[in-house]
Formats: structure tokens, sequence, C-alpha cells
């Protein structure tokens, strides 16, 4: 039921895949098993887990909490709108399938500024008949740009839940990354929720973002524990607040609760 995506010429979509470097989310989509990625994906993916054979492990990590995430907005804190901001490959867990499964007449816009996530943002819009789907082209570092269009379908002045799923680490300054969440924020009515996935900083974590950074691909920033909660400063943290990914509210099944997971993850509501 979106509206961008059905006017935009395919040929000019996959006119803007550069398949010769490696992109962040097809090396995502690789080590969650995807078949939407190439030969210079793979390749960089494949290093990367020699020196950090745990990577693919974080991606699946993050898809488990952003399923649980979604149920617990959608469900326990009521929440029925969505605006998921770095939105990857459709996989399996996508916001709008959780919601919707919780709230079928949830409403969800997703934002991607990546070619490669526009080409599939068809996938994205099949939601149910009671709800409703959007898909904006649009980069996180124009967060004006972002409200604008996600107006057309959220009402702005009851809570919204913003979903930043492994996308803050490609935003390596702080001032303009917190200005991005901040704007965002600001737009949102009181009771409104963040919800943040990102990769931690730390030794284990260091060498294999620098080997993704030699790459040529997009960069990409670690953050410590300290820089992540900063995102929340003047917000109630859910319980348990930030923690591995696995370890926040966990459910029979959720897998990897026995290890530590250096994909960490937080979600606060706004007062």
């Amino acid at each position: 039921m979106g509206k961008g995506p059905q006017e935009i010429d395919r040929a000019a979509e996959l006119a803007r895949i550069d398949t010769s470097v490696p992109h962040p989310a097809r090396v995502w989509d690789y080590w969650l098993g995807g078949k939407d990625n190439y030969a210079p994906d793979r390749e960089v993916g494949d290093e990367i887990v020699k020196i950090m054979p745990d990577l693919p492990v974080n991606a699946r990590a993050e898809r488990e909490f952003i399923g649980r995430a979604v149920r617990h907005l959608a469900g326990e804190c009521g929440v029925d709108q969505f605006l998921d901001v770095g939105t990857g490959i459709p996989t399996e867990s996508n916001t709008h399938g959780v919601a919707q499964s919780v709230n079928p007449a949830a409403k969800i816009v997703y934002v991607d500024n990546d070619p490669i996530v526009l080409v599939h943002a068809r996938a994205l819009l099949i939601g149910t008949e009671e709800g409703e789907t959007d898909y904006v082209d649009a980069d996180l570092r124009e967060p004006a740009n972002i409200l604008s269009a996600a107006e057309r379908t959220l009402d702005f002045s009851r809570p919204v839940a913003l979903m930043l799923m492994g996308v803050l680490e490609f935003v390596p300054d702080a001032e303009q990354a917190h200005d991005s969440v901040s704007t965002l924020l600001k737009a949102l009515a009181p009771g409104s929720y963040l919800a943040i996935a990102h990769s931690l900083k730390c030794p284990p974590m260091d060498e294999a973002a620098a080997r993704w950074n030699a790459s040529g691909a997009t960069p990409l920033t670690l953050r410590t524990e300290a820089e992540l909660l900063a995102f929340f400063d003047g917000m109630e943290l859910v319980e348990p607040g930030l923690v591995s990914l696995p370890k926040w509210r966990p459910e029979p099944g959720t897998s990897f609760t026995n290890r530590e997971v250096f994909q960490y993850g937080a979600v606060g509501r706004k007062l």
C-alpha cells in the first residue's frame, strides 16, 4: 500500500547499483545467507570473517533483536507507527511484518538511500489490508527530508517508534550523527521510542572494522557503550538498558544468549 516506489523507473534503480565494490547491505545479506550479493561483497565478507569469525553472529543477532523490539513496542507499549531508517535488504523479521502481526493496522515507513534496497522496496510494501507501508529514498544525514516524506503516512502528533538498526555506524561524524537523531526525535510526540542496534567498539571488532574500511566500502565507525548511551540522553531506557543484543529481552528460541555478541542495542522512551 506504499506510494513512492511504484512510480520509480526500475531501469533507473538498477543503474544506481555499483556491483564492483562491496556494499554494507549486500555483505550483511551474505552473512545472513541471502542471495542479493555479488563477488566483491562475498570476498570482503569472507576476509573479515577470517579476522572476526563472529560477524555473521552479529548479523543474525541483530535480525532477532529487531523482531523482539518491534513485538515489544507494538504489543506491550501499544505503538502502531514505525519509522525504520536504514532498512537494509528485506529478509525475515522485517519491521512491518512483525508489527502488523501484532497489530494489523500498524503503519510503517521504511527509509534507505541504498539503491539495492530501493530495488527491493516493493517487497517491503506488501503489508496488511488494514495497515499501511511506505518507502522513502532518503539519507539519515538529511533528517528534514525524511520527516517531510514520512508525514504522508505517519501522524507525528502520536507516538512513533524510530528504528535505527545498524545504520548509525555509517555516519562517522559524531556531531552529525547526534544532530540527525536529535532532529528526528524532536519531531516525535512524547511517548515515542528510539531503538538502536550498533557495532561495539572493542578489541575484537577493531581489526574487522579496519579491514572493512580498507576495502573501499562505505566507511564504518564503531562506538563505545558510553557513546551509544549518549543517543538516549533525556530518555527513559527500557529494561534491561544497553546490552549485547541477545540479552535484550530474550525469548524462547533466541540465539546466542550464552555468549557475548559485540552488536549492542537499547530501546528508550521519549518523556
